[in-house]
């Protein structure tokens, strides 16, 4: 099993940064794909941005620009950089693990216990 600790969650006003990190732990060799996604209160949860193999990345269309993904194998950490940040980024940000490339969280089987972004205009 893999255990996923995050950071970074804070308000911050409209065009600023934050960056994310997520601590994982455990079985970390079978984590193929690493991704970070979104939850704001009544929306589903959504995919921002994923990482695989050698350092792929995928990233949806509201992160495309602003956002950006890296991991640290050394200290099996991911990260998430998000710069440019509006309104709408405000939500609950989750890091997972996964086995295939995908946006639906239902092919992820870890999770993180989410932090809060809050983006004030």
């Amino acid at each position: 099993q893999v255990h996923l600790q995050e950071s970074g969650g804070d308000s911050v006003q409209a065009g600023g940064s934050l960056r994310h990190s997520c601590a994982a732990s455990g079985d970390t060799a079978s984590s193929r794909v690493m991704a970070w996604f979104r939850q704001a209160p009544g929306q589903k949860r959504e995919g921002v941005a994923l990482i695989f193999g050698e350092g792929l990345t995928r990233y949806t269309g509201s992160a495309k620009g602003r956002f950006t993904i890296s991991k640290d194998n050394a200290e099996n950490t991911l990260y998430l950089q998000m710069n440019s940040l509006k309104p709408d980024d405000t939500a609950m940000y989750y890091c997972a693990t996964g086995q295939i490339v995908s946006w639906d969280p239902r092919d992820f089987g870890a999770w993180g216990q989410g932090t809060q972004v809050t983006v004030s205009s």
